[in-house]
């Protein structure tokens, strides 16, 4: 039996948008609105099984109703770039699901559904309708039911036409005449001025239709009566205007939206691009990138593979030695089962070179016999060329084997040719090189509870096969670097801050876990107290933690203005309760009490869980492959996001210790780097003088575009313009700006262009970057980092307008990105070449941290930031603040 699904495209995009936080992923794109419209989908889907499908557009501005009402719909603002960058992107996620999409010039989205649910009742199909608009409530029949996205996109109420005689007291018809009568400002439809919906539906109970309220108007009474009487043309105009049009001419018939299900490979692309992981693990979609167990199986057999298990391999083994002793370019890979480097388990390993692939298990490598293979994985002078070495130096490290002497990382390089690919498995990066044989790790191992290692034969083709795959790639990719002009970026930066990093992530850094837990006892004390205060205010005790129970005390016992509704009760999210804050004392108390709770339970008891047991130190990640930025990523704890706005987030920070007696903490924060590199770079006068003259740079932009002195820039002045200097860094909008001061988007966008009045070499810059960006395909950071913008030359407006806007931001953010990873290792050659006891340890945004020895700290205080300032030659200098103390809070 056939069961459509037809969804407003529009109206549920516009919904996901403003209910969801903002979202992006590593290359900088906007997702909010793709995330809820997917998560959507998917729950539709699965709930309601149907077999046809079809998304339906607006298409364009200008429809039919302009005709004879010219400001249909004027009175909305222009759609904030962060959502219309969205769209061509979900319509190509739309594809990926293999769901049908339409749009007709001329015609609105509603229209096409309303053509097509005529088209249900005449064939008696039943059917589906999906918006966020009640003005689809007209279009409901005993075949077409209106689902009407609340919370956001999550939840749907069902509208049949006795759900709507129930809630209105009316049949689907009069929703017409109700948005007749009402108007609807949304679509500045004006209907009659005084009438409501309250109002309106006690007409329409009494008369039945507008035309029968005007007919009647003699009846009513006072200021309705003269209101009615006075905009009856308004009435009549509305009622056209909100009624669907239902003959649009679709040529197209309805076989043409069947819906078989979406592919699996197709969808995990389309997910993987926009970083969806979550939505590739529920439906274990798992990594499709790669060819069949079956076709590796094949291209095993073409490979001569030594396997070395014991010392009856002698001969295989003194082969695979003399090789590397040789220096012979080769291909390593080694097996490290688990994300966290710290906790792999190393299975096995292969190295490619000349005629053979030489495989081992772990098992053999750490046998006596293999002695002499672990003495090459030590020497710095023996080159390495392989794949994700910076995990595989953490995993053998702690495996007690030394390693050193990376030559070339082919994830390192594929990831420096593509920042934007997310898919830097060897298998997808020996796909997009057009190489073959590959099997992706979950063909070979499965996934989540299906994880199993394979039998002896299968695991050795896999390790052969791999390894074989890294020494076709490396001259591929070595080549690839040379023609980009990326090659000094890997070799005199990426690739040794890799090593760089390696130590500071195996040396750690020591945590009190006493002070923690003292912390946390402080915390939960706390929450004791406020949880009593606002029992004190509730009059009652309830559970804080449900949104339920909370929900009936704040909107039924204390009688707050309900904001928003869910399948469960009241809603209670952030943004309510926020919005609630002035209404009664008892909202500070709740939002406080979240706050701690959260750092109660993700941050010091997070952080209780990460420390090693051997080492009483937490040893982070650093993940140099997932920015496209070329930002470094801290995760396996993530000690890049510890709070510290809230003075009990930043008392974390105390537990932070060095790991000697007697020793220091030191952290050099760079100052306001990326407006800095954003000066040279727009050569801009205003901004140079302001840093070369040392200027508050917020205050200098208040004082310039409010045209005051600086004792006249007030603390509301310098925070506009703090949030327009940043904002410009990452190419903010208007409705960004808007957001970020919590003005009309009017004042924002005239805020933007006094900015860029003022800052003419900013605006000069924006303007030549994009034009640079269309003819060469790409932007570069000063240190000739690549970020391709193939959107750039898209016909698409808002693609390419998204574009535009990583063009301009890109050279900022990734030069400031550049440069600190530049500190990084000119640091630790300073260290080395001083041979000074202290240690680098952390690097978070824009600072380092390190332990340093009482004798060493007046020498410390100047060579960090003096190294930090020197990084990389600009216009205008460099800045970085010191501070220290006996632990990490006080070092800030």
């Amino acid at each position: 039996m056939e069961k459509w699904m037809l969804i407003d495209g529009n109206s549920i995009a516009y919904r996901a948008f403003f209910a969801l936080p903002p979202l992006t992923n590593s290359a900088g794109q906007h997702t909010n609105a793709l995330y809820g419209f997917t998560t959507m989908l998917l729950k539709l889907l699965d709930e309601l099984k149907p077999t046809h499908v079809l998304v339906a557009f607006d298409a364009g501005k200008v429809t039919f109703r302009h005709e004879g009402y010219s400001e249909y719909k004027g009175g909305r603002q222009k759609t904030p770039p962060e959502l219309s960058e969205q769209f061509p992107v979900l319509k190509e996620l739309i594809r990926s699901f293999g769901i049908a999409q339409f749009e007709l010039s001329g015609y609105e989205a509603d229209d096409i559904i309303g053509t097509l649910t005529k088209r249900a009742d005449e064939q008696g199909v039943e059917t589906i309708v999906v918006s966020g608009d009640k003005d689809m409530l007209q279009l409901a029949s005993d075949k077409v039911t209106i689902a009407v996205t609340r919370k956001g996109v999550s939840e749907v109420d069902m509208y049949s036409p006795k759900a709507i005689q129930e809630k209105y007291g009316l049949v689907p018809q009069q929703i017409i005449d109700l948005k007749g009568l009402m108007g609807d400002t949304s679509d500045n439809i004006p209907g009659v001025p005084g009438v409501g919906e309250k109002t309106a539906l006690k007409l329409l109970h009494e008369h039945g239709t507008v035309e029968q309220v005007l007919e009647n108007a003699g009846e009513l009474k006072g200021k309705l009566k003269e209101n009615i009487e006075t905009h009856k043309d308004s009435a009549l105009m509305s009622k056209k205007l909100a009624t669907i049009f239902r003959e649009v001419p679709l040529e197209s018939g309805t076989d043409e939206l069947r819906y078989s299900g979406y592919d699996g490979a197709t969808l995990a692309e389309a997910f993987r691009k926009l970083e969806f992981k979550s939505l590739l693990e529920r439906l274990d979609l798992g990594e499709s990138v790669g060819d069949s167990a079956e076709e590796a199986k094949q291209s095993a057999a073409e490979l001569n593979i030594a396997i070395i298990t014991s010392e009856e391999d002698g001969e295989s083994l003194s082969e695979l030695l003399s090789a590397l002793q040789q220096d012979k370019e080769h291909g390593l890979y080694i097996e490290a089962i688990g994300e966290n480097p710290h906790q792999a388990e190393i299975i096995g390993m292969s190295v490619a070179t000349g005629d053979a692939v030489y495989v081992l298990p772990y098992s053999a490598l750490k046998k006596p016999f293999a002695a002499g293979l672990v003495e090459w994985f030590s020497q710095a002078d023996k080159p390495k060329y392989g794949f994700d070495l910076h995990k595989v130096e953490l995993a053998l490290a702690w495996s007690g084997i030394r390693y050193a002497g990376t030559a070339f990382d082919v994830q390192l390089a594929a990831y420096l040719l593509d920042p934007t690919d997310t898919a830097l498995s060897l298998s997808a990066i020996t796909g997009k090189q057009g190489l073959s044989g590959i099997a992706s790790d979950e063909a070979v191992y499965g996934k989540g509870a299906k994880f199993k290692v394979p039998d002896a034969d299968t695991l050795c083709r896999h390790l052969a096969l791999r390894g074989d795959a890294v020494r076709k790639l490396v001259p591929i990719l070595t080549a690839d670097l040379e023609k980009s002009g990326m090659s000094k970026l890997y070799f005199e930066l990426e690739q040794p801050l890799s090593r760089v990093l390696a130590g500071m992530e195996l040396q750690g850094i020591t945590v009190k876990k006493q002070e923690l837990e003292e912390l946390g006892r402080n915390l939960e004390s706390q929450l004791v107290t406020i949880m009593s205060d606002i029992y004190k205010h509730a009059g009652v005790e309830f559970n804080i933690g449900s949104p339920k129970q909370l929900g009936e005390i704040l909107f039924e016992k204390l009688e707050l203005p309900a904001r928003k509704k869910t399948k469960t009760g009241y809603s209670t999210d952030a943004e309510v309760l926020e919005d609630l804050a002035p209404y009664h004392p008892i909202i500070p108390l709740i939002l406080h009490y979240r706050q701690l709770a959260k750092l109660q339970s993700t941050y010091v008891e997070g952080l209780l869980k990460e420390v090693r047991g051997e080492t009483g130190k937490i040893h982070t990640y650093y993940r140099q492959t997932i920015a496209a930025t070329g930002r470094l990523s801290s995760q396996f704890p993530n000690l890049q996001n510890i709070p510290i706005r809230l003075e009990e987030g930043r008392q974390i920070r105390k537990a932070f210790v060095p790991s000697e007696p007697g020793w220091y903490i030191v952290a050099a924060d760079y100052s306001q780097i990326e407006l800095r590199v954003l000066a040279h770079i727009a050569d801009d006068e205003n901004l140079k003088e302001a840093f070369i003259h040392d200027m508050d740079i917020h205050t200098k932009t208040a004082m310039d575009v409010f045209g005051v002195t600086a004792d006249q820039v007030d603390s509301n002045m310098r925070r506009q313009a703090k949030a327009v200097n940043f904002g410009i860094v990452y190419g903010i909008s208007d409705y960004g700006l808007s957001q970020n001061l919590g003005i009309s988007r009017n004042d924002a966008g005239r805020f933007i262009e006094q900015y860029k009045e003022v800052f003419k070499g900013v605006r000069q810059f924006m303007e030549d970057i994009v034009v640079q960006a269309r003819r060469d395909g790409y932007v570069t950071t000063l240190l000739e980092r690549r970020r391709f913008l193939p959107e750039i030359k898209a016909s698409n407006f808002n693609l390419r307008s998204f574009a535009e806007r990583t063009a301009m931001n890109s050279p900022i953010q990734g030069t400031a990105a550049d440069i600190i990873k530049l500190a990084m290792v000119q640091m630790d050659e300073a260290l080395r070449e001083r041979k000074l006891k202290s240690r680098m340890l952390l690097q978070v945004h824009d600072e380092l941290v390190f332990e340093v020895p009482e004798e060493e700290l007046e020498l410390m205080k100047s060579l960090v930031p003096e190294v930090m300032s020197g990084a990389l030659k600009l216009h205008v200098p460099l800045k970085a603040d010191v501070s220290f103390g006996v632990n990490w809070y006080e070092a800030k």
